[in-house]
């Protein structure tokens, strides 16, 4: 305090020789003798530093005081806040508008175009659908390889005229006759998914027509290509066909299998099923599922004397074009005795 007091009296010598010289010419009121002018200055000097500190000390017992409400404001409003639960509105994302989206009604397959991404998800808001047919349903032939060729759908039995029903609420985009199905009605539902209803012998609605569940829409014939009167149903995605027992359990209870379902490549590729039975049905509820069962297991088979692609096909299930795809083979390919070939 000693050096603090005695640094101030040296600048206060110094401040008065200049405030001397101001003094002079502004009045002689502010004359004072030589001796008691730097005590003076110093005086002034020391009351204003005086003041300040004791300003400061008030500033800052204020600030203290300040922070120490704003510690019980905080401790007040987060308390309350800490006790009413915070609830975040979610993100609500439109669902997509399926029937609008690529609506021809002139052509079979407006999806001829758009290259479908595996896997895919599929939803449901019903556990059940209408059965397509009054009487009890009798699958004859399922999804898969048939005759050489691929049977992308399954065949119902019913009588000529027995009518036909809308599995699920939609509204109807293609009423013709196509061949091969003959006379054909195509549904198209709000989840995207389409039905189709072939070998009809009457059709009882028309185009963008709505219907809904368990709605009659034709009668069941043999028109097109068919062997014997009964019922062809198709279920596409985008154009692609989906194995209708994979969605759709065609027991008694008419059970849609899942409100959720993944559906990789196995269930849209007719060749690596086999039309003569149902293929094991296992339901993939999440990608993950759908990622991991898309890796088909491979057993091999060993040729031996006097085995052909048929009967390894036959032996196996499967069919010729899935053996030659899966070993890089054709159908006059050579087989020699030893040689592995891969089954799927």
């Amino acid at each position: 305090m000693k050096q603090f007091k005695r640094k101030l009296y040296q600048q206060s010598c110094y401040i008065w020789a200049e405030f001397k010289s101001l003094s002079l010419l502004l009045s002689p009121r502010f004359y004072f003798s030589d001796k008691t002018k730097p005590l003076t200055v110093f005086a002034l000097l020391f009351v204003v530093f005086q003041s300040f500190a004791q300003n400061d000390g008030y500033i800052a017992s204020k600030m203290i005081q300040a922070n120490k409400e704003i510690e019980i404001l905080e401790k007040v409003v987060v308390g309350e806040f800490s006790k009413t639960p915070i609830v975040i509105a979610p993100v609500v994302i439109p669902e997509k508008d399926y029937i609008a989206e690529n609506w021809i009604t002139t052509r079979f397959n407006p999806y001829e175009n758009t290259l479908l991404e595996y896997p895919f998800k599929l939803t449901f808001k019903d556990s059940v659908f209408a059965s397509p047919i009054l009487r009890k349903k009798v699958v004859t032939s399922h999804f898969g390889w048939r005759r050489g060729r691929a049977h992308k759908g399954i065949d119902i039995d019913l009588y000529t005229g027995d009518k036909v029903l809308a599995m699920m609420g939609g509204k109807v985009r293609y009423v013709k006759w196509h061949y091969g199905h003959g006379n054909i009605v195509v549904i198209r539902h709000y989840n995207g998914l389409e039905t189709v209803y072939a070998h009809l012998s009457k059709q009882l609605v028309q185009v963008n027509d709505s219907v809904k569940k368990g709605q009659i829409i034709g009668k069941g014939g043999i028109s097109g290509n068919a062997r014997g009167s009964h019922l062809h149903l198709e279920v596409r995605f985008q154009g692609t066909c989906i194995n209708p027992e994979y969605l759709f359990d065609f027991g008694p209870e008419n059970k849609i299998r899942a409100s959720e379902i993944w559906v990789n490549k196995k269930w849209s590729q007719a060749y690596t099923q086999n039309s003569r039975r149902q293929a094991d049905i296992y339901i993939c509820h999440t990608l993950e599922e759908a990622q991991t069962m898309a890796t088909p297991e491979i057993t091999y088979h060993i040729i031996k004397r006097g085995d052909t692609l048929s009967s390894i096909s036959h032996k196996y299930q499967v069919s010729i074009p899935n053996l030659c795809k899966s070993n890089h083979i054709t159908t006059k390919t050579m087989l020699r005795v030893g040689q592995k070939i891969a089954i799927h």
